[in-house]
């Protein structure tokens, strides 16, 4: 089941951070950190909505901007409050170690703590580094085989170009004070997992990964 499941993913391989698509297509991540634009004065949200209207206008390639969200489990938190309560002989400490795990407690009994993510995704492909001609004989291969029928050197010259991609979205976003870095290999293996299973990544679970599959 897990290979029927896998052929209706675009995802072929995951290589030296980049995304390899099935079809000839590749994919760099950026984790992108957040500002909180309500406390900024007017002036300066004028700024920073300035900048990254330019930001997007300096782009000529597309983008895709994938905000993630998740419940924040507070179990484990919650245990280990619960186990330096019981081992705290202080009890003017012990008393207030309790009091505060009652009030995460009744926080979360209100509603959910939500996390937020926010990620860049830059695209290239191997038509844009090759030839058309050659492009597209190379991906009618791939059709058939797996991602590293794409051949080293292509590779090579893709991820170069993809990368000083990102490093210009990176660029463009610092000027609207957001900080913007690439995604590893086993950042984006924990991160496309998560995706396709929200459930376990909300509670804290994320498979191991074997270190022979990172490149």
């Amino acid at each position: 089941m897990q290979g029927a499941s896998q052929q209706f993913l675009p995802v072929a391989e995951i290589k030296e951070g980049v995304i390899l698509l099935k079809n000839g297509g590749l994919r760099g991540v950026l984790m992108v950190s957040s500002i909180n634009f309500a406390l900024k004065s007017s002036d300066e949200q004028q700024a920073i909505i300035y900048q990254f209207q330019n930001f997007l206008n300096s782009l000529d390639f597309t983008a895709q901007i994938l905000v993630q969200s998740r419940r924040v489990n507070m179990t484990g938190y919650l245990e280990k409050l619960k186990k330096i309560e019981a081992r705290q002989t202080n009890d003017l400490i012990k008393a207030q170690t309790s009091d505060y795990r009652r009030f995460i407690n009744d926080i979360l009994e209100r509603g959910d703590i939500m996390s937020k993510s926010f990620y860049v995704v830059v695209p290239y492909t191997l038509a844009e580094v090759q030839g058309t001609v050659s492009a597209a004989r190379e991906i009618l291969k791939r059709r058939d085989r797996s991602a590293s029928a794409i051949s080293a050197d292509s590779f090579k010259r893709a991820r170069s170009q993809l990368l000083q991609r990102m490093e210009f979205v990176a660029i463009g976003l610092r000027r609207c004070e957001l900080e913007a870095v690439p995604l590893t290999s086993p950042e984006l293996i924990e991160m496309l997992w998560a995706l396709h299973h929200p459930d376990s990544a909300e509670q804290g679970y994320y498979p191991s990964i074997m270190p022979e599959i990172i490149e």
